[in-house]
């Protein structure tokens, strides 16, 4: 049988006239290439670097950075993570670490270092194995699908050829640093380590995101075949997919009544009720965020509901009862350039919580399927393809540990309008009131299709929606209270 690995085992040398040769004509390529890249900033070129131990992935990362223009570079090595890294979902700093279009991430190991780990224990568990696989290509899928282009380099050399770099590198002190504590483990183990480096090259190659197998025994012929699998990455461009992978969550078929059909917009309560009942809630909410339990867990708040509808009085009225320096509030607006140049997760990734502490989303990830989508500013394709790749989100932050409540806050009509105008009429609140806020109103059966249609395919069973009356600010807010108490409590 073939291996993969045959050609790289047999260790194929480029003389060193022969490197002379093509060094030049390959590198003015390959910066050529770079720069027409970063002009076009249609898409952002993340390769990933893995490979056995001790085949001469920094040194060839090293020589890349300057055959290209390292301006436009950036390199990050993904070791094991520290305790604040751990304090969010591992899946955060590979998001964090994506480039921005126009340019290249150079990634070493990325999400495939401890999939290669368990792959190569002695009793591997097979059902994590399958999670594991399962996860980066769902990441790889999205990442495609907004605009990263993904190549996987696998570095490759015989047993032989291993032991032989680790002894020349040991014997110099300038390079003796080089030599982990994993090298002579993996001389040893090495045909698991091949073993499952193929098994996770089998599993997670794709014409989307590709491996390719780089032969690194010889120093010429590594630097060459990794430099034309880039050239040939930025040539080639990106693929446009569909991601091949099920929804995280089934998906409902949407109702054929609305859902604010059933809400009591006439439900009320008298200020001298409300006054009492808030500040007992608030205190039980201060006290369950307090709990040493608490610290484990992690609280996502998102708000979103028609303009006016008391998302930032119910916000605050939260707020109220914790720490500041346990929370914080984002407010989401039109992304900013630096984020348009990244996938759309991007920014909500820089913004979730870490264990023990909360974000509060005033508008949220959810804009995709509502403003985008009335608006225009998405495509059809991504706004579609937003409601799957919303889930998987959600679904990384609750296993993880965090609590993920989502609030709409809904008034009618009439409500909206008669507070339009008290805000025209207010010297503290005139701010508050826009065209864009008069031009949204006229929307309104869109947004409350567009609303219906993210209720159906996002409210899952550990993210629900909480679809609340807001005609009553009273009783809007300690409806949202009370909910976030119950919920931290039940925890």
């Amino acid at each position: 049988m073939i291996s993969m690995f045959d050609e790289a085992e047999q260790n194929p040398k480029l003389s060193d006239s022969e490197f002379a040769r093509i060094e030049e004509p390959l590198r003015i390529q390959l910066l050529n290439e770079q720069y027409r890249h970063l002009k076009l900033k249609d898409r952002a070129l993340v390769i990933v670097v893995a490979g056995i131990d001790g085949a001469g992935k920094g040194d060839t990362v090293n020589l890349l950075n300057e055959w290209l223009d390292p301006r436009h570079v950036r390199t990050l090595a993904f070791a094991d993570p520290s305790a604040e890294e751990k304090a969010y979902p591992l899946v955060r700093r590979l998001w964090l670490g994506i480039p921005p279009k126009g340019t290249v991430g150079i990634l070493f190991g990325a999400g495939y270092t401890p999939l290669l780990k368990e792959i190569a224990k002695k009793k591997s568990n097979p059902d994590k194995l399958e999670s594991m696989i399962s996860a980066i290509k769902k990441f790889e899928d999205t990442l495609i699908a907004n605009d990263v282009q993904i190549i996987k380099l696998w570095f490759h050399m015989s047993q032989d050829a291993q032991r032989a770099r680790t002894e020349q590198l040991m014997a110099n002190p300038s390079t003796a640093w080089l030599v982990g504590k994993n090298y002579e483990k993996v001389f040893k183990h090495f045909d698991r380590a091949r073993q499952a480096g193929q098994r996770v090259i089998e599993a997670t190659d794709a014409a989307h995101s590709p491996w390719v197998i780089v032969p690194s025994a010889d120093n010429n012929m590594r630097i060459v075949r990794t430099a034309q699998a880039v050239l040939a990455a930025f040539k080639k461009g990106a693929i446009k997919v569909a991601p091949s992978h099920d929804p995280a969550a089934p998906t409902k078929r949407q109702p054929k009544h609305s859902r604010f059909d059933s809400l009591d917009f006439a439900a009320s309560i008298n200020k001298e009720t409300y006054e009492q009942e808030l500040i007992h809630w608030q205190n039980r909410l201060a006290i369950a965020v307090r709990d040493k339990g608490f610290k484990k867990k992690s609280l996502v708040l998102v708000f979103e509901g028609q303009d006016a509808a008391g998302k930032g009085g119910a916000i605050r009225r939260v707020t109220h009862a914790l720490d500041a320096r346990q929370y914080r509030t984002v407010p989401v607006a039109a992304p900013r350039p630096f984020e348009m140049d990244r996938p759309y997760l991007w920014r909500f990734w820089r913004n979730v919580p870490s264990r023990g502490r909360i974000t509060i989303f005033d508008r949220s990830w959810y804009g995709r399927v509502l403003v985008e989508r009335v608006e225009g500013y998405a495509k059809r394709s991504a706004w579609q393809r937003a409601y799957q790749e919303i889930n998987e989100f959600e679904n990384q932050l609750i296993n993880h540990g965090a609590m993920v409540l989502k609030f709409w806050l809904a008034v009618t009509p009439e409500e909206q309008l008669s507070r339009f105008k008290a805000r025209e009429h207010s010297p503290y609140k005139n701010f508050k009131i826009t065209p864009e806020d008069w031009r949204n109103r006229r929307q309104w059966p869109a947004y409350s299709k567009a609303a219906e249609e993210m209720f159906a395919k996002t409210d899952t069973p550990l993210a629900p929606w909480h679809i609340l009356s807001a005609n009553d600010k009273r009783h809007a807010r300690l409806e949202v209270i009370k909910r976030i108490t119950k919920a931290v409590e039940e925890s």
